[in-house]
């Protein structure tokens, strides 16, 4: 049987071309219908959303990080394919016991389109996966945004606040956008009010996921911070790792166009 190591350097063992696959990321459910695998998928999470057309058909099999499992050994897939930072460890080394787990693990964009290879490669479609590869990086070439030093708060939720940090794809991907990330903290860290006075951002990003901030949270980060620029950003063209990587160049543009 063939063996393909994932992102976490580990060896998995799939039998053929796999028939049965079970997506356990959103971002890569949306990317195994892209390469063209809409019958082969057979279970999502919830969390899955995209393409909205074809996701309601397939089987839920729970949250990211809170799976059925005993659905998922129902539905016997020959695949699983998951993320180390998106789903919970113990659930995952589960699965493991049982079928063969392909996991991702991606910090940056160069992560992101190996993945996009590796999991074209295992699923019998490397030809779309390598166009869509190319694709992504051209855009990204062509993206040349030049901004002053401007220092960036993402925001990801609130109550407590949580920022995006360094060593996260997120501040990769601002990088990209000529930004310099205002927390010097590894990960995820929650910040208090009073760090964020301190820091003083020029630029407070509020994502439209995990949290869903709204129109309505702007003005209370503008009582805190009259003189930042805040902005509410499509949390998706910021974290999502798969093909929809195709449409966050053309985003980025726009959006520091209008800083």
């Amino acid at each position: 049987m063939p063996v393909y190591q994932d992102q976490m350097n580990r060896l998995v063992e799939v039998s053929s071309t796999p028939k049965r696959i079970i997506s356990i990321v959103p971002s890569q459910t949306e990317l195994l219908f892209d390469l063209g695998l809409d019958n082969e998928l057979i279970g999502i999470t919830k969390f899955c959303i995209h393409p909205a057309d074809k996701i309601k058909l397939k089987v839920k099999i729970g949250g990211t990080k809170a799976l059925n499992i005993k659905l998922i050994n129902e539905l016997k897939p020959d695949l699983i394919i998951g993320n180390k930072e998106e789903n919970e460890r113990g659930q995952v080394e589960e699965l493991m016991q049982s079928f063969p787990v392909w996991m991702s693990d991606i910090a940056d964009l160069e992560g992101a389109i190996d993945m996009i290879k590796r999991v074209g490669v295992l699923v019998g479609k490397s030809a779309k996966a390598e166009i869509l590869s190319e694709a992504i990086n051209s855009r990204f070439d062509k993206l040349n945004v030049r901004l002053p030093d401007l220092r960036v708060a993402y925001l990801i939720w609130r109550k407590p606040y949580i920022v995006a940090g360094k060593g996260t794809f997120i501040d990769t991907l601002l990088q990209k956008c000529g930004l310099i990330n205002a927390f010097d903290i590894e990960r995820y860290p929650e910040i208090t009010i009073e760090q964020l006075l301190n820091i003083k951002p020029e630029i407070i990003l509020l994502s439209s996921e995990p949290y869903p901030f709204k129109e309505k949270h702007i003005a209370e980060f503008k009582a805190l911070l009259p003189g930042s620029i805040i902005k509410l950003v499509d949390g998706e063209l910021f974290s999502w790792y798969g093909s929809r990587l195709l449409y966050a160049p053309a985003y980025f543009r726009e959006l520091v166009g209008g800083l």
